[in-house]
């Protein structure tokens, strides 16, 4: 089995993942915040470490402001539903995940915002330049994927504020987390949005946000927290304010190993690593008569991440797909729930292949996939 599908989930997990994970489920198990006995304080523990640590993962402070939520998509619906009011505007791209373009949709036609998609170029990156006409007077946020899940295009934030001004700025940084330093501070961002089962390598059911200072969101749940509960009004202190009913403690906890193995292995080593397999596996398929790479051509200061959307002429994207399967080696194919992106690309609507490998991927595994992909390519 080859697996290069850690965009959309990474595979397989580190050891420290499923000893945190096994250690919940199998010695703790309490419902965190619910009671006062030994395992609940033990469950209420691990999500205060796990909350420390990712704070000073983004270069931020403040950890009551950083908040669980279910995955990266649940994170973007919140600040965009809680953000937004009638007559709001928002200027976004078009290289979005369909997390943030629905929310937006639903928002134009319920609730009256408006919101403006800048061009990116077909390689899938944004000039900043091209944000300034976009923005209005009514302009409530600037939300930006960081990291493409269909190309790979990292966003160079360096000026925004040049040209936002005050405006808010809401990272999706579902990609980037994990596989590049991702510091609030100097991207500037206000909001940012990302999942944990990519690459923090947590298992599926966790995603975060931080809201800086002076931001205050509409919740999108409310319920029970375990605190104030004598009253029927929603605590409005943090995180509790946004953070109601049971949470993901296993998945948090897994999470929480994540961060405990990119700390001993090291952010810099795992981000070479990665770059080390994006170069291996662009080399070789762009060896392979026929193919058709979709960006990472390296100029300037452009930076990819190890996700690489290819086509071969003559084929559906569907095709090579089914063929890659049968020999066992899992890739994603079709729009990558990114129908603008592709769009943009001009690969819409039949989409393209997606290969991600991941940390863990081996040199060898990558030289059997362009393996496999020059004899369906020869076919």
């Amino acid at each position: 089995m080859i697996y290069l599908d850690n965009a959309a989930t990474s595979f397989p997990k580190p050891p420290e993942t499923l000893d945190c994970l096994t250690n919940f489920v199998t010695n703790i198990g309490g419902n965190p915040g619910r009671s006062g006995h030994t395992l609940s304080l033990e469950a209420a523990r691990i999500i205060f470490e796990a909350r420390e640590k990712l704070t000073a993962f983004i270069g931020m402070r403040e950890s009551e402001r950083l908040i669980f939520t279910q995955n990266g998509t649940e994170s973007l619906n919140m600040a965009l539903l809680g953000l937004l009011k009638e007559n709001d505007h928002v200027v976004t791209t078009t290289m979005e995940h369909n997390s943030v373009m629905r929310p937006l949709e639903f928002l134009r036609t319920s609730r009256g915002i408006s919101y403006t998609a800048v061009p990116c170029s077909r390689e899938g990156f944004l000039d900043l330049d091209d944000l300034r006409p976009a923005m209005k007077g009514n302009t409530r946020a600037v939300i930006i994927n960081h990291g493409s899940n269909v190309t790979g295009a990292v966003q160079s934030l360096e000026g925004i504020r040049e040209v936002v001004g005050d405006t808010l700025v809401i990272l999706d940084a579902c990609q980037t987390m994990g596989s590049l330093p991702v510091d609030m501070e100097k991207l500037k961002a206000d909001i940012l949005c990302f999942s944990g089962h990519k690459s923090l390598f947590s298992v599926q059911g966790v995603g975060a946000l931080y809201v800086r200072p002076g931001i205050s969101l509409t919740p999108l749940k409310f319920g029970g927290t375990g605190s104030k509960s004598e009253s029927v009004a929603h605590p409005s202190f943090l995180p509790d304010r946004y953070e109601c009913g049971t949470p993901n403690t296993p998945g948090i906890a897994s999470l929480l190993g994540g961060l405990t193995f990119i700390a001993r292995e090291g952010l810099s080593v795992i981000v070479e690593r990665k770059q080390a397999l994006r170069r291996i596996l662009l080399e070789g398929l762009r060896s392979v008569e026929g193919t058709i790479v979709y960006g990472h051509e390296g100029k300037g200061a452009r930076t990819y991440l190890p996700i690489v959307a290819f086509n071969i002429e003559g084929k559906l994207p569907s095709e090579v797909g089914y063929e890659l399967n049968k020999r066992s080696i899992f890739v994603r194919v079709g729009l990558h729930c990114s129908p603008v992106a592709h769009r943009t690309l001009g690969t819409f609507p039949k989409g393209t292949l997606r290969v991600s490998p991941g940390y863990f991927t081996g040199e060898d595994d990558l030289k059997a996939f362009v393996e496999a992909i020059r004899e369906i390519a020869e076919k």
